[in-house]
């Protein structure tokens, strides 16, 4: 299993029980305003709102606020005018990372990102200058429990799924968006429990980082993370899990 895929299960599970709820609610909030703003306030027909909307549920984020987020999305309340923007650069170790953000003020936004990226030691870069090493792609971390993890792996397979990596009782599902659905309800189906969902930006090819630098990479991705207009983070860093689990509980 990849590092920055483990890295983003041990997010999910801090984002449950984080202190900082209020901002995960902010979060999640705006994804589904844009998502409503994009493809309509339906679910239905609207794969983006759906997911949000169960990434909302996932924190126990109240039905009420859910709902009003569609409303503004849709127009049917008044709401802040968001804009989509993506800042791409470069941390610790040559790790390539790409943080996208909801902002209305991208002035605000760029000089924030930018000092974050330099006190990390990182730096911020051009437009597209490490997306191309990145590809859209849902990614399902699931724990086959009592199930063979084979099991779950041709499972999978048999929905859809492009790759299957199993680690110990650990299987890392990677899947074409338009499969995503069909690949989680499949393993679902078999009882396992699964830890994290989500379309996401994956690396096509990651960067092996040793405990030397994996604190600085990890602190420049809470760094980023924190910021408010900050909606997702992603990095193609490949950190040993032993490390990252060590050196996660201390960051």
């Amino acid at each position: 299993m990849s590092g920055h895929s483990k890295w983003a299960g041990i997010k999910h599970k801090k984002a449950i029980v984080d202190a900082k709820r209020g901002q995960a609610f902010t979060r999640a909030s705006r994804e589904i305003t844009i998502a409503a703003r994009e493809g309509g306030g339906s679910p239905d027909g609207n794969f983006r709102l759906r997911l949000a909307i169960q990434k909302a549920r996932e924190i126990n984020m109240p039905t009420d606020r859910i709902q009003n987020a569609i409303k503004r999305g849709t127009g049917e309340l008044a709401g802040e005018r968001l804009e989509e923007v993506r800042y791409e650069g470069y941390g610790p170790g040559g790790v390539a990372v790409m943080a996208d953000t909801l902002t209305d003020n991208r002035n605000r936004t760029s000089a924030s990102i930018r000092h974050r990226f330099a006190k990390g030691g990182g730096n911020l870069a051009e437009s597209n200058a490490v997306g191309w090493m990145f590809e859209r792609k849902g990614v399902i971390s699931a724990n086959a429990g009592n199930r063979d993890p084979e099991e779950v792996a041709l499972a999978a397979i048999e929905a859809g799924a492009d790759d299957v990596q199993v680690e110990g009782r650990s299987v890392e599902i990677t899947a074409p968006p338009a499969a995503f659905e069909k690949v989680k309800t499949a393993v679902e189906g078999l009882g396992v429990t699964v830890d994290n969902a989500e379309v996401t930006m994956q690396p096509k090819q990651t960067v092996p980082i040793g405990e030397d630098k994996a604190a600085a990479v990890l602190r420049l991705m809470e760094s980023l993370e924190e910021d408010d207009d900050v909606q997702q983070v992603y990095a193609n860093f490949d950190i040993p899990t032993n490390v990252l689990e060590r050196v996660s509980a201390q960051v």
